[in-house]
């Protein structure tokens, strides 16, 4: 399956009279869901908050940093958790194609009083290394060794994946690999005291991919239905090449790891 060389079939052909009556009409219908959606986010803004007692501390390029730290003087921090585990030879495609969208928007957030930061397990030297290969600038920090992703469900023991009991969105049940992709978003008072405020997974992660909002917008939208794994087409932006094949059977692979990569001297809760 290659989907830049599939035919695009017409819905259906009609005059411009008749064009313009159904956009019309459908206008409506997109007027109505974006009053729903703010509504949804006057709701989501809404919501209580819980204090994180915890200390966090995370591995920089400015050496040591709490939670609070990752603020940089603001009051507002979002946190993606990117999938990216110890001795992985690379970080998740599918996080790597959201990561693609966040060097732009970062300026922007700053002047509304929000900082953007990315968390992974994987160690710094590795996060740094992959972050070069793409060409990245956002703030990057490790959790290796930190509670954190455990805590905030993106992370998974082998006990909890070999039972089937990994918690993640919200609900347990298997999952196909020992992190899980995710936001958080958190707030700081003017005591310095930080707040949980909202996290979402899966498809509530969809509102940050701006490619998937161009797609929508066309004839073939995504494109991805048939695929046992609807991800399956993406590719780190540097491996996209002529001769490029999409296999519609094949389910999520985590990345593979390093040969010799050893991080046996982390500890969580």
């Amino acid at each position: 399956m290659a989907s830049s060389t599939m035919e695009v079939i017409p819905a259906k052909v009609v005059s411009h009279a008749e064009w313009l009556a159904a956009r019309s009409e459908f206008l409506s219908k997109e007027k109505e869901f974006s009053r729903q959606r703010d509504a949804l986010s006057r709701q989501r803004r809404a919501l209580p908050w819980e204090k994180v007692e915890k200390r966090y501390e995370f591995d920089s390029t400015r050496g040591k940093v709490t939670l609070a730290d990752l603020f940089d003087g603001r009051s507002q921090l979002i946190v993606y958790h990117f999938m990216f585990g110890p001795g992985w030879e690379a970080g998740c495609p599918s996080c790597s194609y959201l990561a693609d969208h966040f060097d732009g928007p970062t300026v922007h957030l700053a002047n509304r009083d929000t900082t953007l930061a990315v968390i992974s397990r994987a160690p710094l030297a590795e996060i740094e290394a992959f972050k070069k290969r793409m060409g990245w600038k956002f703030q990057w920090v490790s959790s290796f060794g930190s509670d954190f992703n455990f805590d905030y469900h993106v992370s998974f023991t082998p006990e909890e994946r070999a039972s089937g009991k990994v918690e993640y969105n919200y609900a347990q049940g298997e999952f196909p690999s020992e992190e899980g992709p995710g936001v958080s978003v958190f707030a700081r008072d003017a005591a310095g005291a930080v707040f949980h405020t909202y996290s979402s997974y899966a498809r509530g992660l969809d509102i940050l991919v701006g490619t998937y909002n161009f797609l929508d917008l066309v004839p073939k939208g995504r494109d991805e239905e048939g695929l046992a794994f609807s991800m399956a087409w993406v590719r780190h932006h540097d491996r996209y090449a002529e001769g490029y094949f999409v296999d519609p059977g094949q389910k999520y692979v985590e990345p593979k790891k390093v040969a010799g990569a050893c991080c046996s001297g982390e500890s969580h809760s």
